[in-house]
C-alpha cells in the first residue's frame, strides 16, 4: 500500500512540474496569424507618401488552410525613395521579458527587414530596424531586439518591449522586385534562441 502511494505521489509532482514549467505557455507570443478580416489590421504604405516611386500592394490569401499575407510589388530609390512595407498598429505592447520579434516567412530569396515603431519615434521617419532572408520555403525568423538599429538619434540605443507601437514588414533600401509572404508574427521571451539563423518550418 505504501509503494503504491509513493509511486502515485511521484507521478503527481511529475505532472506538477510539467505544468508549471516557468515560461513554457509564455515563451512566444503570436499577434497575428492573418485570420479575420487581417485587412483591417495592416496596411501598407509606400514611399509615395514622400514623393517616391516605389509600387505594390498587399493581399491576404489562404493555402491549404493556412492564412497568409503576400506583399508584391517593385522598390525603387528614385527621388530619394526605397520602400513599401505593410504595418499593424499593436494593441498593447509585448510584456516584459520580451527577447525579440519571430516570424514565420517565405519569399523570392530577397533581404527584408521588419520595422518597430515606439512611443519615441515621433516623426516619420524614424523606426528600428532588423532586416533577415526571405527563402523559398516556409522559415522562422527570429529578430533579437537588441539587434534592431536605430533609425538615428536621440533613440533610445534598443527599443524598449514596453514601448512597442507598431511592426512593419518592409521591403528596402534599393531597387529590387519584392515578393513576401508572411504567415505569422508575434515576439518570443527570453530565455530564448537569439539568433537569425532561419528555421525551415513545415
Amino acid at each position: 500500500m505504501r509503494v503504491c502511494i509513493q509511486r502515485a505521489s511521484v507521478a503527481f509532482i511529475a505532472v506538477l512540474a510539467l505544468s508549471v514549467r516557468p515560461g513554457a505557455a509564455e515563451e512566444e507570443r503570436p499577434i497575428e496569424t492573418f485570420e479575420d478580416r487581417p485587412e483591417t489590421r495592416w496596411e501598407f504604405i509606400a514611399d509615395t507618401v514622400m514623393g517616391g516611386v516605389s509600387t505594390g500592394r498587399v493581399g491576404f490569401l489562404t493555402e491549404d488552410g493556412t492564412a497568409f499575407a503576400r506583399m508584391t510589388g517593385t522598390v525603387s530609390t528614385e527621388n530619394n525613395g526605397g520602400f513599401i512595407q505593410f504595418r499593424t498598429r499593436l494593441d498593447a505592447p509585448p510584456p516584459d521579458g520580451t527577447g525579440g520579434v519571430r516570424l514565420i516567412v517565405r519569399g523570392n530569396d530577397q533581404r527584408y527587414f521588419v520595422h518597430l515603431r515606439t512611443t519615441g519615434t515621433l516623426l516619420p521617419w524614424q523606426y528600428y530596424q532588423a532586416g533577415f532572408e526571405a527563402t523559398p520555403d516556409w522559415t522562422e525568423v527570429r529578430l533579437p531586439l537588441a539587434d534592431f538599429a536605430r533609425s538615428g538619434w536621440p533613440l533610445a540605443e534598443v527599443p524598449a518591449p514596453g514601448s512597442l507601437t507598431s511592426v512593419a514588414i518592409v521591403a528596402f533600401g534599393r531597387d529590387h522586385a519584392a515578393e513576401i509572404e508572411v504567415r505569422e508574427v508575434g515576439f518570443y521571451r527570453m530565455p530564448g534562441p537569439d539568433a537569425l539563423d532561419p528555421s525551415p518550418v513545415r
